[in-house]
């Protein structure tokens, strides 16, 4: 295990004012969505984040303790200050992998188009190729040249922007992964986690959740990532704090983050699904006893190279996490 510890040469503070119309504060996000990283193959997110880190993290309020190693995997964690939440943003992607053939088995639960293009690099290389969905019962790939087989690819980016959204492949969840950046630059006390495998069944947040909870004591959390645009949420109504999905967080304590966030004016939305699952899927899964709450904003086109958000529901999604991680 690593541990260093980063020194403090200034401060910038965060400033939200016009978020939605300033485009250069979304080419982290941008950078963020290039990077190959689906679920088990995580490493080159996390040299970027760590890098980023080491860089930036001189102009945050408080300098963070930076946590990694082989007993952590790919996942690792920022401590600032004394903690008494963490947030858990998921740093994988859903995408693809080779099997024989030109046959391609999903990674997660990726949207899978005719003609979409994925990337990757092998043996022989960088690849670029499309998806051919035409068998319904067998994916495969349109490419120049035959690919080594356990080769992951992604979607290709296209990252776009306009007055009101953004939009690329990987929203879920580098987005979520930029708010956690977006927050750190003035969390004076805290946890956060990047963790690993989300998209694919989980596997590292227990491992996390066992060293900040007999470390630091620390056992309530915030979800940050990103839900769905449904007929109940919709865009531009502020971040979704999900009362429920597929599992079921302790009532008292979500309905604690509602009325906090309720005596402010950030826009939010309540969500109610019985489906979907996230890190905190994990947490209630553990033997610690984690309280937790998703919060995030909403997509359309989910798992797609077209995930769509719009801008002031990020703008919304960094407020609240940045209140409750001083209040809770």
């Amino acid at each position: 295990m690593y541990i260093g510890c980063l020194t403090s040469l200034g401060f910038v503070k965060l400033n939200l004012h016009n978020f939605a119309t300033k485009k250069t504060m979304f080419q982290l996000l941008h950078e963020l969505c290039q990077i190959h990283a689906p679920s088990g193959n995580e490493v080159a997110m996390k040299d970027f984040l760590i890098n980023y880190i080491n860089t930036h993290s001189r102009h945050w309020q408080s300098q963070p303790t930076v946590i990694h190693g082989e007993e952590f995997q790919d996942t690792f964690i920022l401590v600032f200050g004394k903690p008494r939440t963490a947030i858990f943003a998921h740093v994988d992607s859903i995408g693809f992998m080779v099997r024989y053939g030109n046959q391609l088995i999903p990674i997660g639960g990726p949207e899978a188009k005719t003609g979409y293009a994925l990337k990757g690099s092998d043996s022989k290389g960088s690849i670029t190729c499309t998806i051919d969905a035409a068998d319904e019962d067998c994916l495969a790939y349109v490419a120049e040249r035959p690919i080594d087989r356990g080769t992951e690819l992604t979607f290709a980016c296209n990252f776009r922007e306009d007055e009101n959204y953004v939009q690329s492949c990987y929203l879920d969840n580098r987005l979520g992964v930029y708010n956690a950046l977006k927050v750190a630059e003035t969390l004076q006390d805290g946890v956060i986690v990047f963790s690993c495998w989300e998209e694919h069944g989980g596997g590292s947040v227990s491992v996390a959740a066992k060293y900040i909870y007999e470390k630091y004591a620390v056992r309530q959390a915030l979800i940050s990532d990103i839900t769905w645009v449904t007929e109940g949420v919709t865009h531009g109504n502020g971040a979704a704090i999900s009362i429920r999905d597929r599992s079921i967080p302790r009532r008292s304590f979500v309905n604690k983050i509602i009325n906090l966030v309720a005596q402010t004016d950030i826009p939010y939305q309540l969500e109610v699904e019985a489906y979907g699952g996230s890190d905190g899927k994990e947490l209630q899964s553990s033997p610690y006893p984690f309280d937790w709450c998703f919060i995030g904003a909403p997509e359309a086109n989910v798992h797609s190279p077209d995930e769509k958000v719009h801008k002031a529901d990020i703008e919304s999604m960094t407020k609240i996490y940045e209140m409750l991680m001083m209040k809770l």
